[in-house]
């Protein structure tokens, strides 16, 4: 946010002691940043290869997949944002999906030498701890003067309940460390005579950030977009906004140059490629915020631990609010606070953070109103803008997530305020409190994890081999989708130890197919997977006719595939799989099977 009179940086000859103390407390904020990012993580660390997080442990082998081929991609010299190694034969448009490229690249190395699930556990972590010491950082150098008002509000919003919901697998949100670097990023634009250095920079930013979180790129854009246009608009700032104005446009003309130069074949690949969509098979009305939602408390909490956790949300990952009725009451506080105190330049960032918040709030609520889990008929904000490109395909409950850094802004700027002008010792007392029982019941917990299957010694011994040609195509039973991710996690783990390639029909992707040529996750269904998935949910093989083998046989050949595999513990990530009801489907379809290593092995004879 830009700086004032009434919120500047640190002085700029800091004396020796004072560069030791800030140097002792930034040490002291990244210790801490880190201690907490192991603990929401600790779960994982148990055993980073043989647990996955309980409520999604599909989007976990989703990430671990993109990180093994996008390794893999760029050391064979293949297209690291399309592949044809799994929806056989049409291939999956990854510029479309969260395809984290720059992380699959910097990692690789890492990835090669402990593999992909322990790779992902690192990035997970380093999220966390990343996100809250780059806010300290912004903190601490550009808008406040107290190493504890930054502390407070860099490991705030670091773990916030939304960043802890989102540490359920999803890496792209998790990396909310880039936020901070745009915001630095785009107010240096304003100063002269830097304009070309300063945009090259930004612009280079903005391609990182797009390839590793495109949703969220889109969102801090809006809301930088929207701080700016208020702040500079307030009588307080128009001056110094016409001055700057000229070196802030020519900035961002250069950023968009050196961004769309950058980008400009994965833009091409998500609008106008192969395999693309227009917005997503999410419901916008599932996937929107409810209004009880803000004042209640998040599950992986101390005060959800204790039973004021709720199931507001779609799922576990996707509590993008919850911030507690008190942190609620003592926003409004600090807001109320630094407004009575603040100067005319104080009122007009406090009143641009404002309209963000109450902006992202309203369109958090998605198309019409929910209260307590019920529909309402009042329709809110997004139903107007749902619907134009771009939107459509965004998930209007994590608006929300913008809400977070005006909290943690709020609660530097009141601390900051409360160090350098001390109010009396009732007064003291009673914020001192404010800020306990607000932001104790919101400490992070652990994680939930569990045990998950292993992968089978057919792949990892590399017997694979001798039951697929190189480059084709071998299927899991049942069929790789979300539910079942095992496949991608067999091929994670063949392309992270060099094995070589084989091919998947289906599995977790979003690409077209959905309703009103809106995208879907994984393929459109055939019979042959609609066969197996029925048997693994109920427990019951289907009836078998000889028009069935005809289907079955018909998808075969369409999916080109030579070997079918069933382990002897298949992966459900939403329910258990009843694998011998499966095993008895195949041997109706296709005979007895073989038995290679610890798994049943069908040869498909074409």
């Amino acid at each position: 946010m830009p700086t004032s009179p009434s919120v500047a940086s640190a002085p700029a000859s800091p004396s020796p002691s004072r560069v030791a103390r800030d140097r002792r407390t930034d040490l002291i904020v990244v210790l801490v940043a880190l201690a907490l990012a192991g603990w929401v993580t600790s779960g994982l660390w148990i055993d980073p290869n043989g647990r996955a997080i309980t409520v999604n442990s599909s989007d976990q082998a989703l990430f671990e997949w993109l990180l093994a081929f996008g390794g893999h991609a760029l050391t064979h010299g293949d297209n690291p944002l399309y592949t044809y190694l799994i929806n056989v034969p049409d291939g999956v448009n990854l510029a479309v999906n969260t395809s984290i490229t720059v992380y699959a690249a910097v990692f690789a190395p890492l990835t090669y030498l402990i593999g992909p699930p322990a790779t992902f556990l690192v990035i997970l972590t380093l999220n966390l701890a990343a996100t809250a010491v780059a806010w300290y950082w912004l903190l601490s150098r550009h808008l406040v003067r107290s190493p504890l008002a930054a502390a407070v509000g860099g490991l705030f919003i670091g773990f916030s309940p939304g960043m802890v919901s989102h540490a359920n697998a999803h890496l792209n949100w998790t990396a909310g460390w880039l936020v901070p670097l745009l915001v630095w990023r785009l107010f240096a634009l304003r100063r002269p005579g830097h304009w070309l250095r300063d945009g090259a920079i930004l612009g280079v930013l903005v391609a990182v950030a797009f390839s590793i979180a495109a949703e969220g790129l889109f969102f801090t854009a809006l809301a930088l977009g929207l701080f700016v246009a208020v702040w500079a608009l307030h009588p307080a700032n128009r001056a110094e906004a016409r001055a700057v104005l000229p070196s802030f446009l020519r900035g961002l003309a250069v950023t968009a140059v050196v961004a769309g130069v950058l980008l400009a074949y994965p833009l091409w690949l998500h609008f106008a490629g192969p395999q693309r969509f227009h917005g997503t098979g999410f419901d916008a009305v599932i996937h929107s915020e409810d209004i009880a939602a803000y004042p209640a408390y998040p599950r992986r909490s101390l005060a959800g631990e204790v039973g004021f956790g709720t199931s507001l949300a779609p799922n576990p990952t996707e509590e993008n609010s919850f911030f507690g009725l008190p942190l609620l009451v003592l926003a409004i506080g600090c807001f109320v606070l630094l407004w009575r105190g603040g100067d005319a330049r104080r009122r007009a960032t406090l009143w641009a953070l404002g309209i963000l918040a109450v902006v992202f709030t309203a369109l958090s609520f998605g198309p019409v109103a929910k209260v307590e889990g019920r529909r309402t008929d009042l329709p809110m904000p997004f139903d107007l803008l749902g619907h134009l490109p771009v939107v459509n395909a965004a998930l209007p409950a994590r608006f929300a997530l913008v809400v977070t850094p005006v909290i943690g802004l709020l609660l530097a700027y009141a601390v900051d305020r409360l160090r350098r002008r001390p109010p009396s010792r009732p007064a003291a007392v009673a914020w001192t409190v404010g800020f306990a029982v607000a932001l104790v019941p919101l400490f992070p917990t652990p994680l939930l994890t569990s045990e998950r299957e292993p992968i089978p010694r057919f792949i990892t011994s590399g017997a694979w081999r001798d039951h697929v040609s190189p480059g084709g195509v071998l299927t899991p039973a049942p069929l790789t989708l979300d539910v079942y991710p095992d496949g991608q996690r067999w091929q994670a783990y063949a392309l992270a130890h060099r094995q070589g390639e084989f091919a998947i029909p289906s599995g977790f992707f979003l690409g077209p197919g959905g309703p009103d040529d809106r995208g879907r996750i994984g393929p459109v269904p055939r019979p042959f997977g609609a066969l197996l998935d029925q048997a693994a949910r109920t427990g019951l093989p289907p009836i078998v006719t000889e028009g069935t083998r005809e289907e079955v046989r018909a998808d075969l050949e369409h999916w080109r595939i030579e070997t079918v595999v069933l382990a002897d513990e298949v992966h459900g990530a939403k329910w258990p799989v009843d694998e011998e009801a499966i095993r008895r489907t195949l041997v109706l379809l296709f005979g007895e099977p073989e038995r290679v290593e610890d798994v049943w092995v069908w040869r498909v004879r074409r």
